[in-house]
């Protein structure tokens, strides 16, 4: 269909009819939904209630920004767009990048209307999962549907500016201009004002079991609720996960769908955001009294993803914060992998450090 036509342009409007409708039952659907959960909150949960009675009459300060509930503008969608990489690998729909970066605008506001239903809808109506190798020697990847990628991308542009200024400091992976050298140069650091006080660092490598693919989505929803994520964006970034499927591919054979109800997508947009501020609390949380003095701060941990260091300056006060630790991952649905988790100590005279989560011993290296 050539842009500029008559038939073009009542394309476009019948469209652009057809996503106001679908906008407007979608916000009757919400209203009512409100209303049930307020009902609930009422009879179940009154703290709760009347915290969102106070929001909404202004005494507390709104936690959701206007910017970030509104309509998903076309300016957004032609930007994710454009930033989209040429060569990747399609989603099972064979939409391949290409394509959608050679759309005009005519395409590009039909996208945008398609992400404004799957906004107001909360339901996403592409096909969003796809090949997850699941073999124990292998990671698993999802291949996305590439316009479900782009809706994914503007969610992440408005859920980071909410949650980044709330994440810990000791966090560096899956974060812009922050890396592996951040983390190296500090530990570089703590080790050299040790060293020349004499004070032994006692540091313990977490590794934890496949966490991606365990993080427990009800409680990712009760971790954006507390980092200020709530409202309409909350219910987008959930209907990503709502009645989300796979199946698993091995050459050209592809198994059945079968249902997903655990852990993040990888390779989606959103997912990196999500991990960081899951494994955020996680850390704030298993804080306590321990860690090493390293000039005005205290550092009891580090982070790059799910790969953790946890500091102290003996191996009691390393094991009490490796329980900490572990607990709060298991509460959280996580799990420690004891086999490539170890202990390291630096220390000027050779030091035997046990440590263990559970019944289960984690190796050491001893004095270095």
């Amino acid at each position: 269909m050539a842009l500029g036509t008559p038939e073009a342009a009542e394309a476009y409007r019948q469209a652009k009819q057809a996503a106001a409708r679908v906008v407007s039952e979608a916000k009757t659907q919400v209203w009512e939904e409100f209303g049930e959960v307020m009902e609930k909150d009422y009879r179940m949960a009154s703290g709760k209630f009347w915290q969102t009675v106070r929001r909404l009459r202004g005494d507390e300060p709104e936690a959701e920004d206007s910017e970030v509930d509104s309509f998903i503008t076309q300016a957004e969608v032609t930007e994710v767009v454009q930033q989209l990489l040429s060569g990747k690998a399609p989603g099972v729909d064979e939409i391949r990048p290409e394509y959608l970066k050679s759309l005009d605008v005519l395409g590009l506001s039909w996208l945008t209307c398609v992400c404004n239903i799957a906004w107001w809808s909360g339901t996403v109506p592409l096909f969003m999962k796809g090949d997850r190798n699941v073999c124990s020697k292998y990671r698993g990847i999802t291949l996305l549907s590439l316009p479900g990628k782009v809706y994914s991308r503007v969610l992440e542009s408005r859920v980071k500016p909410l949650v980044e200024p709330r994440i810990q400091e000791e966090q560096c992976g899956l974060r812009p201009s922050r890396g592996t050298l951040v983390q190296l140069y500090t530990l570089q650091r703590v080790f050299e004002g040790s060293w020349e006080f004499a004070q032994p660092v006692h540091m313990c490598f977490v590794d934890l079991e496949k966490a991606f693919d365990r993080v427990p989505r009800g409680i990712l929803w009760e971790v954006l609720w507390e980092y200020g994520v709530s409202g309409p964006l909350l219910r987008a970034v959930q209907s990503l996960y709502n009645q989300s499927r796979s199946l698993i591919c091995i050459a050209s054979c592809k198994s059945d769908l079968f249902p997903v109800h655990v852990g993040l997508r990888q390779g989606c947009p959103l997912s990196p955001i999500l991990f960081s501020i899951f494994m955020d609390r996680i850390s704030r949380r298993s804080q306590g009294l321990e860690g090493v003095q390293f000039g005005d701060h205290r550092i009891s941990s580090l982070l790059f993803a799910d790969d953790v260091v946890l500091l102290a300056p003996s191996s009691q006060d390393l094991q009490r914060a490796l329980g900490c630790f572990a607990a709060e991952c298991e509460a959280a649905g996580m799990r420690t992998s004891t086999s490539k988790s170890e202990a390291v100590i630096l220390d000027w005279k050779k030091e035997a450090c046990t440590l263990q989560v559970g019944e289960e011993f984690l190796s050491s290296s001893g004095g270095v």
